[in-house]
């Protein structure tokens, strides 16, 4: 069966938030400069990465903030990112970094484990990430349902939302999904009652504002990023008001580097480790190389090696968890950015790792002047670009089944956690995909023949469990008295329940067209 299309519904798995036009035009060729031969996208590359760094800087700060690690293990994995991920061959042009879209399993890492043994977590999902590019299971991770991945995103934004409305008002979240969304109510009530909470707030929502509004401003956009401009004016005003709203803790870049212990690694041992090693691997792993194909798509330059890239962003991520920093994704976001901003080569990204270590190593005091309800303005806009508010109308309008789904894998995700929540999407999508697909149809004929002829059943499709009620009933349904001639050739698919349920029918019912009256058969006559 073809599956429809329709112009509202998206087949692309990235976040409406996270995409940009798939119809652009892509990066126009950049002429190499006469000065230098060697580089001769060297201008363009160098152009491109202070761009990526002006974007990359307030993400980095504001998802470590929202993970409840030091603001320095966000720049940290940027700086991997750029110079160990940016270095390695894969996906010449996507930039890797902590990503807005691992925040939520983060924040439940460390609470439930520790801040140390964030490293040890992050190190073995890394090594698992190698192995399956050395494997070549990159190109896998493109056969998950875009339904499941949609719901993911819808999730964590949902969940990334919730949270951060706490920190917009400076008030502590009760701490996982459903308790923060519950206590809503009871955060407005609060807030409406206290000034510091408002002033934090205020200042909140005009980065949200900043946000939504500076992009319109195409000239001021072209020179300064978005969120670096709304995180810059909410400072200074923080700071020409002296508002008394809390700024982002500071520890130092070296101090903030806490590599794993034995102990550490020994945590893993339990189930619940077991699992959030897996749910960073392949929702890292998934969402990088969804990147990848997106950001092919915006260019004209090498297509992405997904095997090897998904060998560097296990590379990252190994020395990410030796370092005890954030996991790393390719991250959509800074990756458009690369390519609009006329990236030619990887020296783009690299540069941009660079300029991120120079940062962190010279101004590191600049990080405690920065509000932290400016960053969760900046999260609470990044979660809400997440959910797909455009795309869910038209989807369960043509694909229904695909729509549950989504809704489905979100709602899991905020009820339960990342992992199981992912989980019991990607089991709905195969029972959808199950049930589709099992059709079996009876071409019955003979009906109308005389009483001695055998009537002819013949199934053709895809004779599976989940379709055996129906078949059984359709067979039953034949007369009693008549013999039956059942032809299975046309199927293309028999599981054995199917078999075994229709070899048993069969010799039941041979069995009792026997002992049935007939002229053939005078003595069971009545």
């Amino acid at each position: 069966m073809t599956p429809k299309t329709t112009a509202g519904a998206t087949t692309d798995p990235r976040p409406a938030a996270e995409t940009s036009n798939p119809s652009a035009p892509t990066t126009p060729p950049v002429s190499p400069s006469p000065a230098s031969p060697r580089w001769p996208f060297l201008r363009a590359d160098f152009t491109a990465s202070i761009v990526v760094f002006l974007v990359a800087l307030p993400l980095c700060v504001g998802v470590a903030v929202a993970s409840g690690v030091p603001a320095e293990l966000g720049l940290i994995t940027g700086i991997v990112g750029g110079l160990l991920t940016g270095f390695l061959p894969g996906s010449s042009l996507q930039v890797s970094g902590p990503a807005a879209g691992l925040t939520v399993l983060v924040y439940e890492a460390v609470q439930q484990f520790g801040l140390s043994a964030l490293g040890a977590i992050v190190l073995v999902a890394g090594l698992l990430q190698v192995a399956m590019g050395a494997l070549r299971l990159g190109s896998w991770f493109r056969a998950i349902s875009v339904a499941v991945v949609q719901g993911m995103l819808a999730g964590i934004g949902l969940v990334l939302i919730a949270g951060q409305l706490y920190a917009l008002t400076d008030t502590k979240a009760p701490g996982s999904g459903l308790a923060n969304l519950g206590g809503l109510p009871g955060l407005v009530t609060g807030t409406a009652g206290s000034g510091g909470a408002l002033t934090a707030f205020a200042v909140g929502a005009g980065t949200i504002a900043v946000l939504v509004l500076w992009p319109r401003w195409k000239r001021a956009a072209r020179v300064l990023p978005a969120p670096l401009a709304a995180v810059a004016l909410a400072t200074l005003a923080v700071f020409a008001l002296d508002l008394p709203i809390a700024r982002v803790e500071v520890t130092g870049l070296l101090s903030s580097v806490q590599p794993p212990g034995g102990s550490d690694f020994a945590q893993l041992a339990s189930v619940g480790a077991i699992g959030t090693v897996l749910a960073f691997a392949l929702i890292a792993s998934a969402e990088s190389l969804f990147s990848a194909a997106a950001v092919d798509r915006l260019h004209d330059g090498p297509r992405t090696q997904y095997d090897k890239e998904l060998m560097a962003q296990g590379a990252g991520n190994t020395v990410c968890g030796i370092l005890g920093a954030l996991p790393m994704t390719a991250v959509i976001v800074r990756s458009s950015a690369n390519v609009h901003a006329g990236a030619r080569t990887k020296a783009s990204r690299v540069m941009h790792g660079a300029w991120l270590l120079i940062f962190a190593a010279a101004f590191p005091a600049a990080l405690g002047v920065i509000p932290v309800a400016a960053l969760a303005g900046v999260l609470v806009h990044a979660g809400w670009k997440l959910l797909p508010l455009r795309d869910f109308a038209p989807l369960w309008r043509e694909h229904r089944g695909e729509a549950v789904i989504l809704a489905a894998t979100a709602i899991a995700i905020v009820v339960t956690n990342m992992f199981e929540g992912v989980l019991i999407g990607l089991l709905l999508a195969i029972a959808k995909t199950a049930w589709e697909t099992s059709h079996v149809h009876l071409e019955i004929t003979g009906l109308d023949a005389p009483s001695t002829a055998p009537i002819q059943v013949r199934a053709l499709g895809n004779a599976t469990f989940l379709r055996l009620p129906k078949l059984l009933d359709q067979l039953e349904s034949l007369p009693h008295d008549r013999p039956i001639t059942l032809d299975l050739t046309g199927l293309r698919h028999l599981d054995h329940a199917c078999a075994t349920a229709l070899t048993s029918w069969e010799t039941q019912r041979s069995k009792t067209t026997t002992n049935s009256p007939t002229p053939d058969n005078p003595a069971h006559a009545p």
